[in-house]
Protein backbone atom coordinates (compact mmCIF):
# COMPACT_ATOMS: atom_id res chain seq x y z
CA UNK A 1 0.00 0.00 0.00
CA UNK A 2 1.26 3.46 -0.97
CA UNK A 3 -0.04 6.91 -0.06
CA UNK A 4 -1.36 8.48 -3.27
CA UNK A 5 -3.73 11.42 -2.58
CA UNK A 6 -3.80 14.17 0.03
CA UNK A 7 -7.23 15.80 -0.23
CA UNK A 8 -6.82 19.58 -0.40
CA UNK A 9 -10.53 20.19 -1.07
CA UNK A 10 -13.07 17.39 -1.42
CA UNK A 11 -15.52 18.64 -4.05
CA UNK A 12 -19.27 18.59 -3.54
CA UNK A 13 -19.64 14.88 -2.78
CA UNK A 14 -16.73 12.56 -3.49
CA UNK A 15 -16.83 8.92 -2.39
CA UNK A 16 -14.89 5.71 -2.99
CA UNK A 17 -16.87 3.21 -5.09
CA UNK A 18 -16.33 -0.07 -6.93
CA UNK A 19 -18.84 -2.27 -8.79
CA UNK A 20 -20.92 -2.75 -5.65
CA UNK A 21 -21.78 -4.89 -2.64
CA UNK A 22 -23.97 -7.86 -3.56
CA UNK A 23 -25.73 -10.56 -1.60
CA UNK A 24 -26.63 -8.38 1.39
CA UNK A 25 -29.93 -6.84 0.24
CA UNK A 26 -32.05 -9.35 2.23
CA UNK A 27 -30.37 -7.88 5.32
CA UNK A 28 -31.12 -4.28 4.37
CA UNK A 29 -27.71 -3.44 2.90
CA UNK A 30 -27.98 -1.95 -0.61
CA UNK A 31 -25.42 -2.63 -3.36
CA UNK A 32 -24.05 0.94 -3.61
CA UNK A 33 -21.23 1.06 -6.21
CA UNK A 34 -20.60 3.25 -9.24
CA UNK A 35 -23.85 4.83 -10.41
CA UNK A 36 -22.44 5.15 -13.93
CA UNK A 37 -20.55 1.89 -14.20
CA UNK A 38 -19.97 2.43 -17.92
CA UNK A 39 -17.75 5.47 -17.25
CA UNK A 40 -16.32 3.83 -14.12
CA UNK A 41 -15.28 0.64 -15.91
CA UNK A 42 -13.59 2.65 -18.66
CA UNK A 43 -11.72 4.76 -16.09
CA UNK A 44 -10.31 1.53 -14.65
CA UNK A 45 -9.47 0.16 -18.11
CA UNK A 46 -7.41 3.25 -18.91
CA UNK A 47 -5.05 2.78 -15.96
CA UNK A 48 -4.79 -1.00 -16.32
CA UNK A 49 -7.01 -1.89 -13.38
CA UNK A 50 -9.56 -4.70 -13.24
CA UNK A 51 -13.18 -3.58 -13.49
CA UNK A 52 -13.59 -4.35 -9.78
CA UNK A 53 -10.97 -1.82 -8.61
CA UNK A 54 -12.10 1.03 -6.37
CA UNK A 55 -12.00 4.60 -7.64
CA UNK A 56 -13.43 8.01 -6.78
CA UNK A 57 -16.96 9.02 -7.81
CA UNK A 58 -17.26 12.81 -8.09
CA UNK A 59 -20.72 14.40 -7.95
CA UNK A 60 -21.35 17.82 -9.56
CA UNK A 61 -17.86 19.11 -8.75
CA UNK A 62 -14.53 17.44 -8.16
CA UNK A 63 -11.72 17.61 -5.58
CA UNK A 64 -8.29 19.13 -5.48
CA UNK A 65 -5.67 16.47 -4.70
CA UNK A 66 -1.95 16.56 -3.94
CA UNK A 67 -0.13 13.58 -5.50
CA UNK A 68 2.08 11.70 -3.02
CA UNK A 69 3.64 8.97 -5.20
CA UNK A 70 4.09 8.16 -8.91
CA UNK A 71 0.91 6.86 -10.52
CA UNK A 72 -1.27 6.85 -13.61
CA UNK A 73 -4.71 8.47 -13.36
CA UNK A 74 -7.73 8.85 -15.64
CA UNK A 75 -10.91 10.94 -15.48
CA UNK A 76 -14.10 9.82 -17.25
CA UNK A 77 -17.80 10.59 -17.01
CA UNK A 78 -19.25 14.09 -16.66
CA UNK A 79 -17.41 16.91 -18.41
CA UNK A 80 -15.57 18.59 -15.53
CA UNK A 81 -12.65 21.05 -15.95
CA UNK A 82 -9.50 19.06 -15.19
CA UNK A 83 -5.96 20.32 -14.64
CA UNK A 84 -2.59 19.07 -13.41
CA UNK A 85 -0.43 21.81 -11.85
CA UNK A 86 -2.73 24.38 -13.43
CA UNK A 87 -2.30 23.06 -16.98
CA UNK A 88 -5.48 21.76 -18.65
CA UNK A 89 -5.60 17.96 -18.82
CA UNK A 90 -7.69 15.70 -21.03
CA UNK A 91 -10.39 13.36 -19.85
CA UNK A 92 -10.93 9.80 -21.10
CA UNK A 93 -7.19 9.11 -21.29
CA UNK A 94 -4.41 7.81 -19.01
CA UNK A 95 -2.08 10.45 -17.58
CA UNK A 96 1.12 10.03 -15.50
CA UNK A 97 1.45 12.04 -12.28
CA UNK A 98 4.39 12.54 -9.94
CA UNK A 99 4.82 13.39 -6.25
CA UNK A 100 4.10 17.07 -5.65
CA UNK A 101 1.67 17.41 -8.56
CA UNK A 102 -1.72 18.97 -7.85
CA UNK A 103 -4.79 17.60 -9.62
CA UNK A 104 -7.79 19.94 -9.68
CA UNK A 105 -11.26 19.03 -10.97
CA UNK A 106 -13.97 21.68 -11.21
CA UNK A 107 -17.73 22.02 -11.66
CA UNK A 108 -19.53 19.82 -14.19
CA UNK A 109 -20.31 21.51 -17.50
CA UNK A 110 -22.45 18.57 -18.64
CA UNK A 111 -23.38 15.40 -16.84
CA UNK A 112 -23.41 14.98 -13.07
CA UNK A 113 -20.84 12.34 -12.04
CA UNK A 114 -17.22 11.78 -13.03
CA UNK A 115 -14.84 8.94 -12.12
CA UNK A 116 -11.19 9.35 -11.17
CA UNK A 117 -9.18 6.13 -11.29
CA UNK A 118 -5.61 5.51 -10.18
CA UNK A 119 -3.30 2.65 -11.11
CA UNK A 120 -3.74 -0.30 -8.69
CA UNK A 121 -6.97 1.19 -7.36
CA UNK A 122 -7.92 3.04 -4.18
CA UNK A 123 -6.98 0.88 -1.20
CA UNK A 124 -9.61 1.01 1.55
CA UNK A 125 -10.91 -1.88 3.70
CA UNK A 126 -13.22 -4.42 2.08
CA UNK A 127 -16.60 -4.46 3.88
CA UNK A 128 -19.06 -7.25 2.98
CA UNK A 129 -17.14 -7.99 -0.19
CA UNK A 130 -16.85 -4.43 -1.48
CA UNK A 131 -14.90 -1.21 -1.02
CA UNK A 132 -17.95 0.90 -1.98
CA UNK A 133 -19.00 3.65 0.40
CA UNK A 134 -22.56 3.50 1.73
CA UNK A 135 -22.92 6.75 3.64
CA UNK A 136 -26.36 5.80 5.01
CA UNK A 137 -24.76 3.15 7.23
CA UNK A 138 -21.28 4.72 7.42
CA UNK A 139 -19.65 1.59 5.93
CA UNK A 140 -17.13 1.02 3.16
CA UNK A 141 -15.19 3.63 1.27
CA UNK A 142 -12.99 5.99 3.28
CA UNK A 143 -14.28 5.79 6.86
CA UNK A 144 -17.83 5.34 5.56
CA UNK A 145 -18.20 8.95 4.45
CA UNK A 146 -17.51 11.41 1.62
CA UNK A 147 -13.97 12.73 1.44
CA UNK A 148 -12.94 15.72 3.55
CA UNK A 149 -10.04 18.13 3.34
CA UNK A 150 -6.99 16.63 5.02
CA UNK A 151 -7.78 13.00 4.17
CA UNK A 152 -4.96 10.76 2.91
CA UNK A 153 -5.81 7.96 0.48
CA UNK A 154 -3.70 4.95 -0.48
CA UNK A 155 -3.45 2.94 -3.67
CA UNK A 156 -2.87 -0.78 -3.96
CA UNK A 157 0.59 -2.31 -4.37
CA UNK A 158 2.10 -2.84 -7.80
CA UNK A 159 3.35 -1.03 -10.88
CA UNK A 160 2.25 2.60 -11.15
CA UNK A 161 3.31 3.07 -14.78
CA UNK A 162 1.00 2.08 -17.62
CA UNK A 163 0.99 2.71 -21.36
CA UNK A 164 -0.59 5.88 -22.66
CA UNK A 165 -4.17 5.03 -23.51
CA UNK A 166 -7.01 7.13 -24.86
CA UNK A 167 -10.64 6.28 -25.50
CA UNK A 168 -11.44 7.09 -29.16
CA UNK A 169 -13.74 10.11 -29.37
CA UNK A 170 -16.46 8.07 -31.08
CA UNK A 171 -16.89 6.05 -27.86
CA UNK A 172 -17.12 9.01 -25.47
CA UNK A 173 -20.80 9.53 -24.55
CA UNK A 174 -22.61 12.85 -24.64
CA UNK A 175 -24.53 14.04 -21.58
CA UNK A 176 -27.46 16.02 -23.01
CA UNK A 177 -29.98 17.94 -20.92
CA UNK A 178 -32.83 16.05 -22.62
CA UNK A 179 -32.64 12.34 -21.79
CA UNK A 180 -34.64 9.38 -23.09
CA UNK A 181 -34.80 6.32 -20.83
CA UNK A 182 -35.98 2.93 -22.09
CA UNK A 183 -38.38 1.30 -19.66
CA UNK A 184 -40.49 -1.84 -19.38
CA UNK A 185 -43.99 -1.42 -17.87
CA UNK A 186 -44.42 -2.95 -14.42
CA UNK A 187 -44.31 -4.68 -12.09
CA UNK A 188 -47.46 -2.82 -10.91
CA UNK A 189 -48.50 -1.32 -14.24
CA UNK A 190 -51.98 -2.85 -13.76
CA UNK A 191 -52.57 -0.19 -11.06
CA UNK A 192 -52.65 2.45 -13.80
CA UNK A 193 -54.74 3.14 -16.89
CA UNK A 194 -54.56 6.76 -18.15
CA UNK A 195 -51.59 7.26 -15.85
CA UNK A 196 -49.57 4.80 -17.92
CA UNK A 197 -50.21 6.86 -21.07
CA UNK A 198 -49.19 10.06 -19.29
CA UNK A 199 -46.02 8.39 -18.02
CA UNK A 200 -44.84 7.27 -21.48
CA UNK A 201 -45.87 10.45 -23.31
CA UNK A 202 -44.60 13.26 -21.08
CA UNK A 203 -41.36 15.09 -20.44
CA UNK A 204 -40.48 15.27 -16.74
CA UNK A 205 -37.97 17.55 -15.00
CA UNK A 206 -35.25 16.28 -12.66
CA UNK A 207 -35.87 17.83 -9.25
CA UNK A 208 -33.21 18.89 -6.73
CA UNK A 209 -34.20 15.75 -4.73
CA UNK A 210 -31.83 13.48 -6.64
CA UNK A 211 -29.13 11.42 -4.96
CA UNK A 212 -27.70 7.89 -4.86
CA UNK A 213 -30.98 6.50 -3.48
CA UNK A 214 -33.17 7.82 -6.24
CA UNK A 215 -34.02 10.56 -8.70
CA UNK A 216 -37.31 12.39 -8.05
CA UNK A 217 -39.01 13.88 -11.10
CA UNK A 218 -41.52 16.72 -11.50
CA UNK A 219 -44.31 16.82 -14.05
CA UNK A 220 -47.97 15.94 -14.57
CA UNK A 221 -49.51 13.85 -11.82
CA UNK A 222 -49.50 10.11 -12.58
CA UNK A 223 -52.86 8.89 -11.31
CA UNK A 224 -53.63 5.35 -10.22
CA UNK A 225 -56.92 3.58 -10.82
CA UNK A 226 -59.17 4.81 -8.00
CA UNK A 227 -60.17 1.32 -6.89
CA UNK A 228 -56.53 0.24 -6.48
CA UNK A 229 -54.71 0.66 -3.14
CA UNK A 230 -52.37 3.65 -2.92
CA UNK A 231 -49.50 1.47 -1.73
CA UNK A 232 -48.42 -2.15 -1.77
CA UNK A 233 -46.87 -4.49 0.76
CA UNK A 234 -43.20 -3.52 0.90
CA UNK A 235 -41.14 -5.59 -1.53
CA UNK A 236 -37.51 -5.71 -2.72
CA UNK A 237 -36.40 -2.75 -4.80
CA UNK A 238 -33.92 -2.82 -7.67
CA UNK A 239 -32.14 0.01 -9.49
CA UNK A 240 -34.36 1.35 -12.26
CA UNK A 241 -37.72 0.76 -10.61
CA UNK A 242 -39.97 3.82 -11.01
CA UNK A 243 -42.11 4.38 -7.94
CA UNK A 244 -45.25 6.48 -7.96
CA UNK A 245 -45.85 7.86 -4.45
CA UNK A 246 -49.12 9.44 -3.36
CA UNK A 247 -48.26 12.84 -4.87
CA UNK A 248 -48.08 11.19 -8.33
CA UNK A 249 -44.51 12.35 -9.06
CA UNK A 250 -42.20 9.55 -10.29
CA UNK A 251 -39.06 8.48 -8.40
CA UNK A 252 -36.43 6.45 -10.26
CA UNK A 253 -34.78 4.15 -7.72
CA UNK A 254 -31.01 3.84 -7.81
CA UNK A 255 -28.40 1.81 -5.92
CA UNK A 256 -28.95 2.67 -2.25
CA UNK A 257 -32.43 1.36 -1.50
CA UNK A 258 -33.50 -2.21 -0.72
CA UNK A 259 -37.28 -2.20 -0.19
CA UNK A 260 -40.24 -0.01 -1.01
CA UNK A 261 -43.99 0.10 -0.60
CA UNK A 262 -45.03 2.40 -3.45
CA UNK A 263 -46.35 1.00 -6.71
CA UNK A 264 -43.80 0.78 -9.52
CA UNK A 265 -45.26 1.78 -12.86
CA UNK A 266 -42.20 0.77 -14.90
CA UNK A 267 -38.57 -0.31 -14.70
CA UNK A 268 -35.75 1.52 -16.48
CA UNK A 269 -33.52 -1.01 -18.24
CA UNK A 270 -30.14 -1.62 -16.62
CA UNK A 271 -28.21 -0.37 -19.65
CA UNK A 272 -29.78 3.10 -19.19
CA UNK A 273 -29.12 3.55 -15.46
CA UNK A 274 -25.95 5.46 -16.29
CA UNK A 275 -28.10 8.07 -18.04
CA UNK A 276 -30.03 8.65 -14.81
CA UNK A 277 -26.73 8.91 -12.93
CA UNK A 278 -25.63 11.73 -15.25
CA UNK A 279 -28.86 13.77 -15.01
CA UNK A 280 -28.62 17.16 -13.32
CA UNK A 281 -31.47 19.02 -11.59
CA UNK A 282 -33.40 20.88 -14.29
CA UNK A 283 -32.65 18.30 -17.00
CA UNK A 284 -35.60 16.76 -18.85
CA UNK A 285 -36.43 13.05 -18.93
CA UNK A 286 -38.91 11.06 -20.97
CA UNK A 287 -39.59 7.32 -20.97
CA UNK A 288 -39.68 5.13 -24.06
CA UNK A 289 -41.72 1.96 -23.72
CA UNK A 290 -39.89 -1.20 -24.80
CA UNK A 291 -40.32 -4.92 -24.25
CA UNK A 292 -38.04 -7.53 -22.67
CA UNK A 293 -36.49 -8.56 -25.98
CA UNK A 294 -35.48 -4.97 -26.72
CA UNK A 295 -34.07 -4.62 -23.20
CA UNK A 296 -31.93 -7.72 -23.72
CA UNK A 297 -30.73 -6.33 -27.04
CA UNK A 298 -29.69 -3.05 -25.39
CA UNK A 299 -27.85 -4.91 -22.64
CA UNK A 300 -26.08 -7.03 -25.23
CA UNK A 301 -25.16 -3.92 -27.23
CA UNK A 302 -23.65 -2.17 -24.23
CA UNK A 303 -21.65 -5.26 -23.23
CA UNK A 304 -20.35 -5.52 -26.80
CA UNK A 305 -19.42 -1.82 -26.79
CA UNK A 306 -17.32 -2.24 -23.65
CA UNK A 307 -15.52 -5.22 -25.19
CA UNK A 308 -14.90 -3.25 -28.38
CA UNK A 309 -13.34 -0.43 -26.34
CA UNK A 310 -11.12 -3.00 -24.60
CA UNK A 311 -9.96 -4.30 -27.96
CA UNK A 312 -9.25 -0.77 -29.22
CA UNK A 313 -6.94 -0.31 -26.23
CA UNK A 314 -5.43 -3.83 -26.50
CA UNK A 315 -6.74 -4.86 -23.10
CA UNK A 316 -7.78 -8.33 -21.88
CA UNK A 317 -11.45 -9.15 -21.18
CA UNK A 318 -13.06 -7.46 -18.20
CA UNK A 319 -13.88 -8.84 -14.78
CA UNK A 320 -17.45 -9.18 -13.60
CA UNK A 321 -18.97 -8.47 -10.23
CA UNK A 322 -17.88 -10.91 -7.52
CA UNK A 323 -19.86 -14.16 -7.62
CA UNK A 324 -21.21 -13.42 -11.08
CA UNK A 325 -21.41 -16.27 -13.57
CA UNK A 326 -22.88 -14.13 -16.36
CA UNK A 327 -22.71 -15.86 -19.74
CA UNK A 328 -20.87 -14.39 -22.69
CA UNK A 329 -23.44 -11.93 -24.12
CA UNK A 330 -22.36 -12.72 -27.68
CA UNK A 331 -22.86 -16.48 -27.36
CA UNK A 332 -26.15 -17.08 -25.55
CA UNK A 333 -29.81 -17.62 -26.35
CA UNK A 334 -31.41 -14.45 -25.00
CA UNK A 335 -34.88 -16.00 -25.23
CA UNK A 336 -33.93 -18.66 -22.69
CA UNK A 337 -35.40 -18.18 -19.19
CA UNK A 338 -32.23 -19.71 -17.74
CA UNK A 339 -30.13 -16.97 -19.30
CA UNK A 340 -32.45 -14.27 -17.95
CA UNK A 341 -32.23 -15.80 -14.46
CA UNK A 342 -28.42 -15.77 -14.64
CA UNK A 343 -28.44 -12.16 -15.80
CA UNK A 344 -30.67 -11.04 -12.93
CA UNK A 345 -28.51 -12.95 -10.44
CA UNK A 346 -25.40 -11.30 -11.85
CA UNK A 347 -26.74 -7.75 -11.88
CA UNK A 348 -28.40 -7.74 -8.49
CA UNK A 349 -27.16 -10.76 -6.50
CA UNK A 350 -30.46 -10.95 -4.61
Amino acid sequence: MTDIFNVLSPGAYTTVQDLGRFGWQPFGVPPSGMLDDFAGRIANMLVGNPDTAALLELTVSGPSLKILSPATIALTGADMPFSINGAPAAGWCALPVQPGDTVTIGMARSGCRAYLSVSQGIDVPVVMGSRSCYVGAAIGGFKGRPLQAGDFLRRGPGDADHPARRVPATFVPDYPSEITLRAIPGPQNDFFDDGLDVFFNTWFTVSPQADRMGCRLQGPVISQIETMPQSIISEPSLPGGVQIPQDGQPIILLCEQTVGGYTKIATVVSSDIWRVAQALPGDSIRFERIDMAAAHARYRSQASLLERIRREMNLPGGEQRPGCDRPDPAAVDWDSPDVVDKLIHCLYQT
